[in-house]
C-alpha cells in the first residue's frame, strides 16, 4: 500500500478503537471479540493496547463468544456488532493496495466457518478458507467492506475511503470514455482518408463526374471538410445522415471495383456466361 493508504487504514482502526460503548453488554462483547488473554492483547499495536486497557475492567462474559453459538444467538444486534468490531481490531486487517479493497480476519481454523456464518446472518456474506492451518474470512468487495466498517462504527475515515472509491470509479469511467472517444476519432480519421483518396481517384479517371448530383455533393463536402464527421456533413448539406453514409460507401466501392459498379453492386457472372462483360 502507499503511505496515504496506510495512513487511512491506521485512521480507520484508531476511530474504531476510540469508540466507547455506553452499554456494559457491548463492552463485554467487544472485549471478548478483541480476544484478550489475561487482560493483554495479541500484537503490539499501541492503539489497540489502549483499547484493551480501557476494556480490561469490563466483566467477562460467562462463555466466550468465539465458538459459543447459543450465547451468540441470545445477543442483540448491537452486541454482535460490538463483538465484530473487537474481532476486526484484534484479528482483522484491511488493505487498499492498488485500488483494490481487501479485508480479512485471521482466526483459528474452527472459527472461520462460524464467523462467516455470523457475518452472513447480518447480511454481510464473506468467503472463508484454511491457509497454513489458520482460518481466513475474507471480503474483496469494496461494497461489503464499506458496509461492514460503517455498521461497526467507522466515521470520518470511512467517508474518506468512500470518497477515494468514488474518485477512483470516476477516473476509471473517464479513462474508458476518453479511450472510446480516441478510438472513434482514429476510425473517423482513417475513414476520411480512404474517402478522400477514393474521391481523388474517381475524379482523375472521370468517374466522379458521371455520378448523381447528390453523390458529387457529398464528395465535395468531404474534400472541403476532411475532419468532419458524417453527422456534421449531413447537417451541412441538410440531408439525412444515412444518405451521406451511402454516398461515401458508394464512392469507396467505385474506387475499389471500378466504373462497372451499378447502384452499389456488381453483376454476378454465371459459369455459363464466364466470358460475358460485366454490366
Amino acid at each position: 500500500m502507499s503511505e496515504s493508504e496506510r495512513d487511512l487504514v491506521a485512521a480507520l482502526r484508531a476511530e474504531l478503537a476510540a469508540i466507547d460503548p455506553n452499554r456494559a453488554c457491548d463492552r463485554d462483547a467487544e472485549r471478548d471479540g478483541l480476544d484478550l488473554i489475561e487482560g493483554r492483547i495479541r500484537g503490539a499495536d499501541p492503539v489497540i493496547a489502549r483499547l484493551a486497557v480501557r476494556l480490561a475492567g469490563a466483566a467477562e462474559p460467562a462463555a466466550p463468544l468465539a465458538l459459543d453459538e447459543p450465547a451468540w444467538a441470545a445477543l442483540d444486534d448491537h452486541c454482535r456488532l460490538a463483538w465484530l468490531r473487537g474481532r476486526f481490531l484484534g484479528r482483522g486487517s484491511l488493505s487498499l493496495a492498488g485500488g483494490r479493497t481487501h479485508l480479512e480476519f485471521v482466526v483459528d481454523a474452527g472459527e472461520a466457518p462460524i464467523l462467516a456464518a455470523r457475518l452472513a446472518g447480518l447480511d454481510l456474506p464473506a468467503s472463508w478458507r484454511i491457509r497454513r492451518g489458520r482460518g481466513v474470512v475474507t471480503w474483496k468487495s469494496a461494497e461489503h467492506v464499506v458496509t461492514f466498517l460503517g455498521r461497526i462504527g467507522a466515521g470520518p475515515g470511512l467517508l474518506e475511503l468512500e470518497a477515494r472509491q468514488v474518485s477512483r470509479t470516476l477516473r476509471g469511467e473517464l479513462n474508458r470514455v476518453l479511450n472510446a472517444e480516441s478510438a472513434n476519432v482514429s476510425r473517423s480519421v482513417l475513414a476520411a482518408g480512404r474517402q478522400i483518396a477514393a474521391i481523388e481517384q474517381l475524379e482523375t479517371d472521370g468517374t466522379l463526374a458521371k455520378e448523381p448530383y447528390a453523390v458529387r455533393l457529398v464528395a465535395d463536402a468531404r474534400r472541403d471538410t476532411p475532419e468532419a464527421t458524417i453527422s456534421e456533413l449531413a447537417e451541412r448539406l441538410q440531408v439525412h445522415r444515412s444518405a451521406v453514409q451511402r454516398a461515401l460507401e458508394r464512392l469507396e466501392r467505385l474506387a475499389l471495383h471500378g466504373p462497372g459498379l451499378r447502384h452499389g453492386r456488381r453483376r454476378t457472372v454465371s459459369r455459363g456466361d464466364a466470358a460475358a462483360p460485366l454490366a
